[in-house]
């Protein structure tokens, strides 16, 4: 069951979903609900988009010719003034030093805004395409996206109406200069990003779309005219099945939309953005099955867009090695596995299907929520929508806690000799006080007074879900010899190697490491010497039920009596704890049980943790 209380089945049928009618028309045709194409282009089925965060525009545009040569078809500029998140583009000559050598004629550039609504770096750019080539052929994504900045940072200074005022004038002076570009941009990734559910992603995403045609609406600019302007961005995840069955949500939801405000039907332009908040710190490596899953998502979800995060961003700005792993991901995916070669290759497929009608309509359910709350832009300002993510995040990591969404190399099978993946070299940068004046009067994003108070909410904070693991991990690393654990196996190794695997497993997962006897004990007093001899001041016992029966009490009186500070046994007590307690055993593990407070346990009787 997902955490919007959908069920998955083991088995799905026709009577699930009823493909045999082809209730959702063909690729290509009005409502466009599988894709906008009835067949793939064989030469670039999707936009791989590589993102760009160097805060040196010079290495930046180093790395963009670079990536462009091999095999990239677009650009994605995260910037910032600071230099802190993202390249800091900060004025005109920032955006010339960056580009010089793109042709925007044959690679979209693509803006992702590191604070504000994003008009006046989108004015930049628009100010540097003026001058280096033809506006009209230039693929320009602008992706301004003023409740989308809100939700991210949680602040906006000028004030919601006038960051759309600036926007409404930025696109009247523009449209008709730029027709190949794009100018919105409703991002749904921060709620993904903090920990939300499927259904509260996508119900974001329209939400967010739908209040700013609202807003626009207001400044005399039309539904009609700013609907197909839209680039709509969603997270995809190691888990391909729900974001194939996402992506296919989303296109049913924006036909839905376009209906109720009598919008002819548009193709919706869809960005699979791979996630940030499964990667991984320690080893680091994992992150590429995670991105190649995404890929595949995107793929095969039949998503416009793909990008694909560096398997070692979690560490800092990615390096060479990073962007590689990441643009052939989707090079090996396009051109050796062949994703593209079919139109809508899920279409049909009864477990799809049906998990994005439920999905859908499980979003639909937010998001008249949302609009019962007086729109996206209210909701977040009174913090309510917040409130309701916060509990499925909460939900969330409880889950993670008790390892029922695993985490390969962290929280399962995690491994603590691993070999630290590469990141770039920091760099010095003098942050800047903001975005510099020139040139935006051309595009009509100056002069707009600000509103009388500044529009605030509580920012989606971004979490990580190894963060909780991490943390244990790096108070064990702090150390100049690691924690380790005493695994106290009890009969032959049949009988124990199952649960003292488990053990060792959980323990890693926090840091600790498992020192075992050369030799299985034969007895309890044998038992009790090795632990003396390793060192350790913890101990798990490890065996069969029958032989814990027979056996646990009396091992776990000499393993207190040879000093052990804390005790565990692997496996459930049953009617035995109250005999296996007094006997001196405080703790068992299990499968279910909370591995965080465990861990955290142990780290406190190891003076790791006050």
């Amino acid at each position: 069951e997902t955490l919007d209380g959908i069920k998955i089945h083991p088995l799905y049928r026709e009577t699930n979903f009823h493909a045999a009618d082809d209730p959702l028309g063909a690729p290509g045709a009005a409502p466009f609900l599988r894709g906008p194409e009835s067949a793939p282009n064989p030469d670039r089925p999707w936009d791989i988009r590589q993102a760009f965060t160097h805060p040196s525009p010079e290495q930046t545009n180093n790395e963009i010719m670079r990536d462009l040569e091999r095999g990239i078809s677009s650009i994605e500029l995260k910037h910032d003034c600071t230099g802190q998140n993202g390249v800091q583009l900060c004025d005109l000559s920032a955006f010339k030093t960056a580009l010089e050598g793109v042709m925007p004629d044959i690679a979209t550039i693509a803006l992702a805004h590191g604070g504000g609504s994003g008009t006046s770096s989108a004015a930049l750019l628009a100010l540097w395409t003026e001058q280096s080539a033809d506006p009209k052929t230039a693929h320009l994504a602008f992706n301004i996206d003023p409740l989308g900045a809100l939700a991210r940072g949680g602040l906006l200074e000028s004030g919601l109406s006038a960051s759309f005022a600036k926007l409404a004038a930025f696109f009247e002076n523009t449209e008709a200069k730029f027709p190949s570009a794009t100018y919105l941009r409703s991002d749904a990734r921060a709620i993904h990003e903090a920990g939300g559910s499927e259904a509260q992603e996508l119900a974001a995403l329209i939400a967010s779309a739908v209040d700013t045609l609202r807003h626009l609406g207001a400044l005399d600019i039309s539904p009609m005219r700013a609907a197909p302007h839209f680039v709509f961005t969603l997270a995809i995840d190691a888990n391909y099945g729900i974001g194939i069955a996402k992506l296919r949500a989303a296109r049913r939801l924006w036909a839905r939309c376009l209906d109720a405000l009598n919008i002819p039907s548009l193709p919706m332009v869809l960005q699979g953005y791979s996630s940030a908040r499964v990667l991984t710190r320690y080893d680091a490596w994992t992150n590429m099955l995670r991105g190649t899953a995404a890929c595949f998502a995107g793929a095969v979800g039949e998503a416009d867009v793909i990008t694909i995060r560096a398997f070692n961003e979690a560490l800092g700005t990615p390096e060479e090695l990073g962007r590689r792993i990441a643009r052939n991901t989707q090079i090996t995916a396009m051109e050796e596995s062949q994703l593209g070669r079919v139109a809508d290759p899920t279409g049909g497929a009864w477990f799809t299907e049906t998990l994005a009608n439920d999905l859908a309509a499980a979003a639909w359910a937010e998001f008249q929520q949302i609009e019962s709350e007086g729109g996206y832009g209210a909701s977040l300002m009174a913090d309510t929508f917040q409130g309701r993510v916060a509990e499925t995040r909460a939900d969330r990591m409880r889950q993670i806690a008790k390892r029922k969404i695993p985490i390969t190399g962290i929280s399962e099978f995690p491994l603590l000799d691993g070999v630290e993946a590469p990141v770039a070299e920091p760099t010095d940068v003098t942050p800047h006080d903001g975005v510099s004046s020139e040139g935006l009067a051309h595009y009509g994003v100056d002069g707009i007074p600000a509103d009388k108070e500044p529009s605030e909410a509580e920012p989606f904070w971004p979490i990580r879900l190894s963060a909780p693991y991490e943390r244990l991990r790096d108070l064990a690393e702090s150390r100049a010899q690691r924690p380790s654990i005493f695994i106290a196996t009890l009969g032959p190794v049949a009988e124990h190697t199952g649960r003292a695997d488990f053990a060792r497993n959980l323990f890693a997962a926090g840091g600790i490491s498992s020192v075992e006897a050369l030799v299985p004990p034969e007895s309890h007093t044998e038992l009790a010497a090795a632990f003396k001899a390793s060192g350790c001041q913890l101990s798990v016992i490890c065996g069969s039920d029958a032989r814990y029966q027979d056996e646990a009490e009396s091992a776990a009186k000499y393993l207190k009596d040879a000093g052990a500070l804390r005790l565990y046994l692997a496996g459930k007590p049953g009617d035995l704890k109250t005999v296996w307690v007094a006997a001196g055993i405080e703790s068992f593990i299990h499968v279910g049980v909370d591995v965080i407070h465990t861990l955290e346990l142990a780290h406190a009787e190891l003076g790791l943790l006050t």
